[in-house]
């Protein structure tokens, strides 16, 4: 047994004093030598370093756009498009002016005009605030001087409570292929997926995304609890530029969502 764990070090040392026939009075008087206590020091430094490296660790893990997160806020979810993981065919742009952030993304690939799934890439987007949301996105035309070609990209909600496209009077819904629902659009749809186009001559950079060919309907999804849903798109038609989206529901205004500057807060998968 270790008598140090039984008495303190001066304890013992004053009892050494007092069987060695020192009175307590002179052994008051004798000066104890410092004592080192054992606080783990090396232990805390450890954990210090541990502390440091797992936030290196969540710190790369939020420099990669594949863990992105967009939080949606006070019914608006507002992200630039190249804030996500693509591949290579997708190249970032950086010519006119009228993007924000680092630029747009152009898909540089061949044309994919009846089969989504190709070139895709994923946002999540953390909804609080379920209901339905309208989605939009400002994009341009960037090969040729027709409006109407390179100006689309495959668009999809797959786990959303609802995903459909409606004209601006409300008399006409339509749905994705696909899905069980219907009717569905005229023009491109598969799997789920809409192809969502902007129009016009005006091929810089707008805020336009609508589907159904010659009978433009606008784009709707609908959460009916807070979590986290995934959208996805898909390259279609080769030349079109895509800057930003924006989805909002009915407590903001549209021209509210395409003119604010606050960009959804990016969290962390």
């Amino acid at each position: 047994m270790n008598i140090k764990s039984i008495y303190p070090v001066s304890s013992l040392v004053l009892l050494i004093l007092l069987i060695s026939g020192c009175t307590a009075d002179e052994a008051a008087d004798v000066v104890l030598p410092d004592v080192i206590e054992n606080t783990d020091d090396s232990e805390s430094s450890d954990d210090s370093e541990n502390t440091e490296d797992d936030s290196v660790t969540d710190n790369t893990m939020c420099s990669e756009p594949l863990n992105f997160v967009f939080n949606e806020s006070n019914g608006l979810v507002l992200a630039e498009f190249e804030d996500a993981e693509f591949t290579a065919d997708w190249i970032l742009k950086t010519d006119g002016t009228k993007y924000s952030g680092e630029g747009y993304m152009v898909w540089e690939g061949n044309q994919n005009l009846s089969n989504p799934g190709i070139g895709t890439a994923t946002f999540k987007l953390q909804i609080e605030n379920p209901g339905t949301y309208q989605f939009i996105w400002h994009s341009a035309v960037t090969i040729g001087d027709n409006g109407t070609d390179h100006n689309d990209t495959w668009l999809r909600f797959n786990d959303a409570d609802d995903f459909y496209a409606q004209n601006t009077q409300g008399t006409s819904t339509v749905y994705p292929k696909d899905t069980g629902k219907t009717p569905n659009p005229e023009g491109a749809t598969k799997d789920g997926w809409f192809k969502v186009y902007r129009s016009g001559n005006d091929l810089d950079f707008k805020w336009q995304s609508t589907t159904y060919d010659n009978n433009g309907h606008n784009v709707f999804v609908v959460f009916n609890n807070p979590g986290t849903y995934l959208m996805e798109i898909s390259a279609r038609s080769s030349g079109h530029g895509i800057d930003k989206f924006a989805l909002f529901n009915s407590s903001v205004e549209k021209s509210e969502a395409i003119t604010s500057t606050n960009f959804s807060a990016i969290s962390c998968d």
